[in-house]
């Protein structure tokens, strides 16, 4: 068993379609998969059957620790009914979609040749500040992705790096529970908020992210020891975007345990 629980796909902020996913992983080996773009499940009927690789579709929360002032990321796995989960994260796309068209106005007003327009291809779907480098570089108008100019105008203060407000942390952790999901702690290495376990547990976390390229050895030690604590399951993946992240690891290049496969995809066939 071969599994890598954290993609995304083209229905969020990563630059492959599900099919193309698929393909991939049948490529490398992989046994089971799950599909978990940000803040939105993948429809059931959009994962064409495979023979040779379980795929499961999934979701990850971008929530927050309004009390720590923390960001924290939740993975779900094996609902049972996502319209509570989905009706739960509209709010947050909503507000997504407005950051980026405001994102748009203000490019065009430094002069850049770009408009909403130019996206009809997103349409159903929310616009990322990745897709609108996309086209930036695309028509010539910026020389690379994730150079320079990303770095000075989407970050680090610059014209378009504001935020959007994010879910409640605790309330994500307890909507896919109550879906008859199954809640984990995305890389929590990457935004150091494994301080939150101990209150996640209360509102039904039932996992942590251990493999992730964001996790240091010493992050690891400090999951292991929190999952033995608390009676958490530990699962993993490569947090796959393909060429729509700065840095982007390869599908297949962190693994989910046995043991989470198991848990999981026995969850999802009980149902």
């Amino acid at each position: 068993m071969r599994g890598d629980l954290h993609l995304h796909s083209a229905y969020s902020d990563g630059s492959a379609t599900v099919i193309e996913l698929i393909q991939q992983a049948v490529s490398k080996g992989l046994t089971h998969i799950a599909i978990t773009d940000h803040d939105r499940v993948p429809r059931c009927g959009d994962i064409p059957p495979v023979t040779a690789l379980k795929v499961m579709p999934g979701i990850e929360i971008s929530a927050y620790d309004f009390q720590k002032q923390r960001k924290v990321h939740i993975l779900g796995y094996a609902m049972r009914d996502t319209r509570s989960v989905t009706a739960f994260c509209r709010p947050l796309l909503e507000r997504r979609q407005a950051n980026s068209l405001r994102q748009i106005a203000l490019l065009a007003e430094h002069g850049f040749r770009i408009r909403p327009q130019n996206f009809v291809k997103r349409a159903g779907h929310v616009i990322y500040k990745q897709h609108l480098m996309e086209y930036l570089v695309a028509t010539e108008q910026v020389e690379e992705m994730f150079g320079t100019f990303y770095h000075e105008t989407f970050k680090n203060g610059g014209y378009c790096d504001f935020d959007i407000e994010y879910l409640d942390a605790a309330a994500a952790v307890r909507v896919i529970t109550e879906a008859g999901g199954l809640a984990v702690l995305a890389h929590p290495g990457q935004q150091q908020n494994l301080e939150l376990v101990p209150e996640l547990v209360g509102y039904g976390l039932k996992g942590i992210e251990l493999e992730h390229r964001k996790n240091t050895e010493a992050d690891k030690e400090a999951i292991r020891q929190m999952a033995v604590q608390y009676g958490l399951f530990l699962t993993g993946g490569s947090d796959y975007h393909g060429t729509l992240e700065d840095g982007s690891s390869e599908l297949g290049s962190c693994l989910a345990t046995e043991n989470a496969l198991r848990i999981i995809f026995n969850n999802n066939s009980d149902k």
